[in-house]
């Protein structure tokens, strides 16, 4: 019985330096290298608000991180236009993975492109950080175990709108750009319109880059709506808030915006986009964290202060190198459930938290577009009107379809 016992102990002690060695072998940085591949638009719609800044603010979190805990690491940065074209950004994505060995994606802005990419995140077995996109990457097509979304998504922008603005009985008219996002986010605004006791009474749709809004303007004009809300972003945003001042619908109408950032807002010029209300997951000058992040970015840039594409890839991709550091792994499943333990801190979120499905939670703002009176420099054009919790703004769990919460209490 002895002998018996002397011998389960020793085959205990292999079974444990086996597992233990196992561990040890998969907690390793697979070449030597941590690479991250960020794939923008440096050349279309989206380029001010992504492209180049991007890079800058990706390399800025590689440089924070091995100052601090990845102090020792190699890590590199490789970037690539993307053009908003589906085939480019795939072809680009497997090439990285399969001869460079990229470890994570990063930025990933235009929706049709997100959605293609998890995808094949998931296939090449990649983390996927998204700065923002479609609700479908952390909803209905969530794949938690590689992919994070970070800053906003269709519903957070179109929520944080209609929550900042939206009164009962009030009439919404949308102008709409006639893809993947302008489609869900207007979808989405007529469901939390008639949960509120609002509705919409009109609608015009209009091509991606489109140069000519005055159509879709005149339509909302003799519309018989009190708000009209430009559901579209980079320059089919600023066209059609400019196209706006051009024929005085602020004299009459509300006007809001789902998703013009910075740089859209300076091109215009606060005389054409004064009061025009919108929601903004980063600004630049909230508190003295975003500022400090600001002022390093600009430093480097120059163009201008960080759009919350910039401050997404930064804060995204420091915690992503976070947990590669605490991991000593670079494997996609590891490093992405380390994600979900260490708390989210830097200066760009606040009070932020990573769920189970893979969506970062944190506060949004509700800003007005300062007149030129009001503003008190180049860059402060956003008067602060509200601050949201991202609990209020973010999809409820109660009404996720990510699989990761079913048969689960919500």
């Amino acid at each position: 019985m002895k002998k018996c016992l002397i011998r389960t102990i020793r085959l205990s002690a292999v079974a444990l330096t086996v597992m233990l060695s196992a561990a040890g072998a998969q907690a390793e940085i697979s070449d030597g290298v941590v690479r991250i591949g960020l794939l923008t638009d440096m050349s279309g719609a989206f380029s001010q608000f992504s492209g180049h800044g991007s890079v800058v603010a990706a390399q800025m979190a590689i440089d924070d991180c091995l100052a601090a805990e990845c102090k020792g690491m190699k890590i590199e940065l490789l970037s690539a236009d993307h053009q908003n074209k589906t085939d480019i950004a795939l072809a680009k994505a497997r090439e990285w993975a399969d001869v460079n060995k990229v470890d994570a994606y990063a930025d990933m802005v235009n929706s049709a492109v997100a959605l293609a990419m998890q995808s094949l995140a998931v296939q090449k077995k990649k983390a996927a950080l998204f700065a923002g996109g479609p609700l479908r990457i952390s909803n209905e097509d969530c794949q938690p175990e590689y992919a994070v979304q970070w800053m906003w998504d269709t519903y957070s922008q179109t929520a944080a709108a209609i929550k900042g603005l939206a009164k009962p009985k009030q009439g919404w008219y949308f102008i709409t750009v006639d893809y993947a996002y302008g489609n869900a986010a207007v979808a989405e605004a007529r469901k939390q319109l008639e949960a509120i006791g609002a509705h919409t009474v009109g609608e015009s749709k209009h091509p991606l880059n489109s140069n000519d809004m005055s159509s879709q303007i005149i339509a909302a004009q003799q519309s018989k709506a009190d708000v009209v809300a430009f559901a579209n972003s980079g320059a089919d945003s600023a066209n059609a808030i400019k196209t706006a001042s051009e024929f005085k619908l602020g004299a009459k109408k509300l006007q809001a915006a789902f998703f013009p950032t910075i740089y859209e807002i300076k091109g215009i010029g606060l005389a054409q986009a004064k009061g025009l209300r919108f929601p903004e997951s980063f600004y630049w000058d909230i508190d003295d964290g975003t500022r400090r992040f600001s002022k390093r970015f600009m430093d480097i840039y120059k163009k201008g202060p960080p759009s919350l594409t910039h401050a997404g890839v930064y804060s995204s991709v420091y915690h992503y190198l976070k947990a590669v550091a605490a991991t000593k792994s670079d494997d996609a499943q590891t490093v992405i459930r380390k994600m979900h333990e260490l708390p989210i801190r830097d200066d760009v979120v606040r009070n932020p938290k990573l769920r189970p499905d893979g969506r970062m939670v944190h506060d949004y703002y509700y800003f007005r577009v300062k007149s030129p009176q009001e503003s008190k420099g180049p860059w402060d054009l956003y008067a602060l009107e509200k601050t949201l919790p991202g609990d209020e703004v973010f999809l409820p769990v109660a009404e996720s379809q990510c699989r990761v919460f079913k048969g689960q209490a919500k």
